[in-house]
């Protein structure tokens, strides 16, 4: 019998887009289901709690309670991570109706994801890609452009021929016009998302270069455009979704590019504080070699 996983992965191939957008959510967040409603599922994705009922009987289960039932069984007796370690913690956060708390909660379980996905094999391939391809565009819009930044200045310091993409110009000739052998492009993008990202997306796909998508757990058109999607939780409670999960995957990212290059990275390094030193200077003087 197939288990909850397998069963969301196929329905991705012929759901509606309400049911691909569930599925989505669910697969990005299978260690939290357990905590979850139909209705509580239905708000985040931004359908009606029927929908989610229907999305369950496509897929086999009766009713949510039961897909949670069949996913409790596939997990055997091991504790649920996120809620047996914050369990207290969220108890007291919700009697005393403390929105900090709660958004602290919520930020943690977001942490434990990323590093959950960090332990993944898509994860490996990831890393070993960006450590060994002939260039690396980096591609960030709206409010994830500075995720992007941070991914390729950190990125820059281990290697050569890594790259901003150009969104300004708004036709992405600096990735589509470049010989696409060895290249890769890692686009990220939350919701609403940017037209230009999915297009950017499905342009690099179709020419063949590897496509790897960062991004949170509603969105429900990158896997059919990308190598990988990487999808974290930025609903945190707050005012604005927090780009700090995506911030950590990016980190998480350079300590792997870090630990793949190894000693050769030492090299590198020493040239570039030297550059540093000699043409930009630090605050509070030059340090000594």
């Amino acid at each position: 019998m197939a288990t909850v996983k397998e069963r969301l992965l196929n329905s991705l191939e012929n759901s509606t887009a309400a049911g691909r957008a569930i599925a989505t959510y669910m697969l990005s967040n299978l260690s939290e289901l357990p905590f979850e409603t139909a209705a509580s599922i239905a708000t985040k994705v931004g359908v009606g709690e029927m929908t989610v009922g229907r999305f369950c009987r496509s897929i086999g289960y009766n009713h949510f309670k039961e897909l949670k039932a069949d996913l409790k069984d596939d997990f055997g007796d091991s504790p649920w991570l996120v809620g047996d370690r914050l369990k207290d913690f969220a108890t007291r956060a919700r009697s005393d109706d403390d929105q900090l708390a709660a958004g602290l909660e919520m930020e943690i379980g977001a942490l434990v994801r990323v590093y959950e996905l960090a332990q993944t094999p898509e994860f490996d391939r990831f890393i070993a890609r960006l450590s060994t391809a002939r260039k690396v565009y980096c591609a960030g819009f709206q409010t994830e452009r500075g995720v992007a930044a941070v991914l390729a200045h950190q990125l820059q310091y281990l290697r050569d021929e890594v790259h901003i993409v150009d969104v300004a110009a708004g036709n992405f000739v600096d990735v589509l016009l470049t010989d696409p052998t060895g290249i890769m492009l890692v686009v990220i993008d939350t919701r609403r998302y940017s037209r230009q990202s999915k297009m950017l997306a499905e342009a690099a796909h179709e020419k063949g270069i590897p496509v790897t998508i960062l991004t949170d757990t509603y969105c429900d058109w990158a896997t059919s455009v990308s190598s990988e999607v990487f999808a974290v939780p930025t609903a945190l409670n707050q005012f604005w979704d927090s780009l700090s999960p995506l911030v950590s995957l990016v980190q998480l990212a350079i300590n792997g590019v870090f630990t793949q290059l190894g000693a050769e990275v030492e090299n590198r390094l020493g040239q570039m504080f030297s550059c540093y030193k000699t043409f930009t200077g630090y605050a509070g003087g030059a340090l000594e070699d």
